[in-house]
């Protein structure tokens, strides 16, 4: 299919990401506080956590898209040179168009099953870009072939559940670039999929982040997928930022215990042949609210005395490397 630069189907191009002392709330549960985080334009930063660690929140807070009954209690969120924490209303709505896009676990419930997937996308266009029809349906197929499917013109007519998992998620990322995304949330988009359709996506996004210049939110508990598409890595518990850094040094140089917990359950039993049993983490995440101290002090084997009484600091031990922990010195 021939292209134009006047004209194509996916123009991107990722801005910095600066969320400072964010806080979130439902109700009275505070699923976020006080997280700071800085994602440089064109990079992936994986969100990492058990469920309920804050690590979706946080995503969806940085693009405004949380769901109803969800508020943002206090901090900021800049996406490029737009402070969409200050925003509302018409304002809001039109900056979202501008500087996110969301890719979700489920791609079946994403799209609407009665409307054709080519006409799915040409109506983003038409309603993002001003496009016409004819140019939108266009833009649609080309969108298509973009994302790897081989006969574009074919899909574009098919129904959603005319499509295997792993292509259902591809027309998702079709769509979602076609808003010309500053900033792509993915939130455990090859969660449902199998493992050599998850490779592929996988190695889809990475292409079309390269190419396009996309600043990416990938939030996962698969340090696999961590390994195999982060550039840096930020772990949450209970709702704060307890790590970040570079995802080497994640992955040799873990200083948190909980980083480290996670990383030891991601090799346990990983060795071909082996009969030693997975490893787990002792207790369960905080539900309902953190203790005082430490959140992580209930399942910690390093906790002392101080850990259940005072919250750590995020402390630099390197110019990429922040972690909130009163024992970092035994961690070496």
């Amino acid at each position: 299919m021939t292209t134009t630069s006047e004209s194509t189907a996916l123009r991107c191009l990722g801005s910095d990401v600066t969320i400072d002392g964010l806080g979130v709330a439902y109700d009275d549960f505070h699923a976020l506080r006080d997280v700071s985080l800085q994602v440089p334009a064109g990079t992936t930063t994986a969100l990492v956590g058990e469920s309920g660690s804050g690590k979706s929140t946080l995503a969806l807070a940085a693009g405004r898209i949380l769901p109803a009954g969800a508020r943002i209690t206090g901090g900021s969120v800049r996406v490029g040179d737009v402070e969409l924490t200050a925003l509302n209303g018409t304002a809001l709505r039109e900056a979202r168009g501008r500087t996110a896009a969301y890719l979700a676990q489920d791609a079946s419930a994403a799209l609407n099953p009665v409307i054709r997937v080519g006409r799915q996308i040409a109506e983003v266009h038409q309603v993002r870009n001003g496009t016409g029809r004819a140019e939108s349906e266009l833009l649609a197929r080309q969108a298509l072939e973009d994302v790897g499917i081989q006969d574009p013109d074919r899909v574009a007519r098919l129904y959603p559940h005319a499509l295997s998992g792993g292509m259902r998620q591809r027309v998702i990322i079709a769509m979602a670039l076609a808003f010309h995304p500053q900033l792509l949330i993915a939130d455990e988009p090859t969660t449902a999929l199998d493992v050599t359709v998850q490779a592929e996506i996988l190695a889809l996004v990475s292409r079309l982040q390269q190419e396009y210049g996309l600043t990416v939110l990938w939030i996962t508990h698969d340090m696999s997928v961590v390994a195999e598409i982060a550039d840096h890595v930020a772990v949450l518990y209970g709702g704060r930022l307890v790590e970040h850094t570079d995802v080497l040094t994640l992955f040799e140089g873990a200083r948190h215990p909980y980083t480290e917990a996670l990383l030891q359950c991601f090799r346990s039993g990983r060795t071909a042949g082996s009969k030693e049993p997975f490893t787990t983490i002792s207790g369960s995440p905080p539900v309902g609210g953190t203790p005082p101290g430490c959140p992580f002090h209930p399942r910690c084997p390093l906790a002392d005395a101080r850990c259940r009484v005072d919250l750590p600091e995020l402390r630099r031990l390197a110019p990429d490397h922040i972690a909130a922990c009163h024992r970092l010195e035994t961690l070496r």
